[in-house]
């Protein structure tokens, strides 16, 4: 049987020059965002605590708590939106195909009864509200001609919605069924977000013209706006009301957020600067915001999501992040069973702790991007698409100087000797590479279509797969490769090879589905009919013990099988990510863990049967 431990959320998907809409629910103090085709809730007082929903056909866009906190509403790119309960399994109540085009922001409305979307569409329909059951439209949107960027609902009767976009417009509705009865030109830029205050009386507009601007609910009037001494000095992308409705939080691409004191007479003062999260490069400009009970979130391009305390803001805020991206090669320092370290293409690496999360981005002094990535004690070894190998000693969360080696050709593959983790094996497309520290000491064309490889932990063997699907068994002696066997069992072409832990066993997958456990000294299979996944297999592992294996798949599954059984009485961890597994590993004999196009990292415990 297998258990979730722990799971390592992925940041909120963000896009260059533009604000996300969070949100999240009071009640259970839990916040609300999206990144690919998942929706993550996730709680404020406990990070660790995460749920998905991974309907979604297209990528999703935004998604909303209803007001009771029962249902949440998602949007896609599609211009789908998907209404699902909140508890048992997230049970789908009804999906309407909303606009043409994608959805940027929704709203319910306070009594839970219509929903309205706004975003991109052919033709006149960028903004619908219609009803949360039926799906039947109430009112017409005119008056918009470009992206609608957000929409808002008047929290209290008589209802008004109010929209706002790309063509610099704020338009108001009056309903149901709702029509239109004026609009503003009052901004020079993209009006990014729309809110009315909690209690009603009024609502603000924030622009890409670094301005914001308040207006009566009841009647649209401009009232007054944000004060511009010691205002924003780029677009402000979202905002985001204190729950009195006295203050409002702004985010901003001039990497700062704000909090407001709205007065009497209706101007906005900045009552506090609240410090970027990193060291003010780009990725450190706001994008998103979300003010809730005492929690003031915010959310940069990187996708860190900062929690500061409303009661306390001089307290250095908590920081969380992770990947945006699939995350393709895990890796356990064997010094620290308990560090992690993941890695994405986009060439970021992420350092986790168990039973903590989160514990820094490792910072390399060249961000290039990373194919494959082995660690050992204080040093990582990563390989990138630009034929480069880098080893890079690691210090706390710094990375040292490295140099980097240009091997000639695209890497497939790379291995470590353990025990001498000076040598390492690099697989390219025709043949081996044999590193030894930084110095490249020989290239091999071995003649077939290399796919992957390993090394002996003494640095004695090396195994080396084909497209053909047959193993070639090579004894190292100097810098040269002498051929032992060649193994042909499997019908696809290698996708991964290792040996067990106590090099007396290696294991090999294919991209035809199957995993083969092989003995090292006769060279006979160990283990046969390891043909549970419906997928190409792109990950394996050891346990620590030499007892299991561990086999990751394109089709989202993890499989666990034990040596010593037959391969008919496996564990098998389904869905155990959207979209594929990439990575693997165990950290003990009764935890594996695993990463994948999903951009999470999760921990399972094993219990044997």
């Amino acid at each position: 049987m297998t258990q979730l431990t722990e799971a390592y959320a992925c940041v909120p998907s963000t896009e260059r020059g533009r604000g996300i809409l969070i949100s999240g629910d009071p009640k259970s103090d839990r916040l609300l965002y999206t990144n690919g085709r998942s929706v993550i809730i996730m709680n404020l007082q406990n990070p660790l605590d995460v749920a998905v929903y991974a309907e979604h056909a297209y990528p999703a866009t935004v998604a909303r708590f209803s007001p009771n906190g029962e249902w949440i509403a998602s949007a896609d790119v599609s211009g789908t939106v998907r209404i699902w309960g909140t508890h048992n399994d997230f049970v789908l109540k009804n999906e309407f195909k909303v606009l043409s085009g994608r959805i940027d922001d929704l709203q319910w409305s306070p009594d839970g009864m219509r929903i309205v979307a706004s975003g991109e569409g052919k033709g006149k329909s960028l903004v619908r509200a219609f009803m949360w059951d039926s799906g039947s439209t109430v009112g017409d949107f005119d008056g918009h001609s470009k992206r609608v960027l957000s929409c808002a609902f008047k929290p209290t009767r008589p209802f008004r919605i109010v929209t706002c976009g790309e063509d610099f417009l704020v338009n108001f509705y009056e309903g149901p069924p709702f029509k239109f009865k004026l609009s503003h030109r009052d901004h020079s830029n993209f009006v990014n977000c729309v809110r009315f205050s909690p209690d009603g009386s009024k609502f603000i507009t924030v622009s890409s013209d670094k301005s914001g601007i308040i207006y009566d609910a009841k009647t649209a009037e401009k009232i007054g706006g944000f004060s511009s001494e010691d205002g924003h000095k780029g677009s402000i992308y979202a905002l985001s009301w204190s729950p009195d409705g006295k203050q409002v939080l702004t985010v901003s691409a001039d990497k700062s957020a704000k909090v407001w004191e709205i007065s009497e007479d209706n101007n906005g003062k900045v009552k506090r600067t609240l410090p970027p999260p990193g060291s003010g490069g780009v990725d450190d400009m706001l994008v998103g915001c979300l003010w809730q009970n005492d929690h003031l979130v915010t959310v940069s391009l990187g996708g860190t999501i900062s929690i500061f305390s409303a009661s306390d803001l001089d307290k250095a805020p908590l920081l969380i992040s992770g990947h945006m991206k699939n995350i393709t090669s895990l890796a356990v320092l064997n010094s620290d069973p308990k560090v992690i370290l993941s890695s994405s293409y986009d060439g970021l690496i992420v350092k986790w702790i168990q039973g903590v999360g989160y514990s820094g981005k490792l910072r390399r002094k060249e961000n290039s991007q990373i194919k494959c990535l082995a660690a050992v004690e204080e040093e990582i070894v990563s390989c990138g698409f630009d034929n480069k190998v880098w080893r890079v000693p690691v210090h706390s969360d710094q990375c040292g100087d490295a140099e980097p080696i240009d091997i000639g050709s695209q890497p497939k593959d790379i291995s470590l000797a353990l025990q001498s983790p000076e040598l390492a094996l690099v697989s390219t497309d025709t043949g081996v590479v044999m590193l030894h520290g930084t110095k490249v000491v020989s290239t091999i064309n071995l003649g077939f279509t290399v796919t992957a490889c390993t090394i002996a932990p003494d640095g004695s063997e090396a195994i080396v797969g084909g497209q053909d699907g047959k193993l070639h068994m090579y004894s190292i002696m100097g810098d040269t490769l002498k051929e032992e066997a060649v193994l042909e069992k499997h019908r696809g072409s290698i996708s991964v090879i290792r040996y067990s832990p106590d090099v007396s066993m290696f294991a090999s997958g294919d991209l035809n589905r199957e995993a083969v456990i092989w003995d090292r000294v006769s060279r006979e299979v160990k283990l046969k009919n390891m043909l549970y996944h419906t997928a190409r297999i792109n990950c394996l592992a050891w346990s620590p013990d030499s007892s299991m294996v561990a086999t990751g798949s394109l089709d989202t599954c993890v499989i666990i099988y034990e040596v010593d059984k037959p391969a008919s009485s496996r564990i098998t961890i389904k869905n155990a990510h959207l979209g594929g597994v990439y990575g693997l590993a165990f950290t003990d004999e009764h935890t594996v863990v695993s990463s994948g196009e999903d951009a999470f990292v999760r921990a399972w415990r094993l219990t044997p049967q």
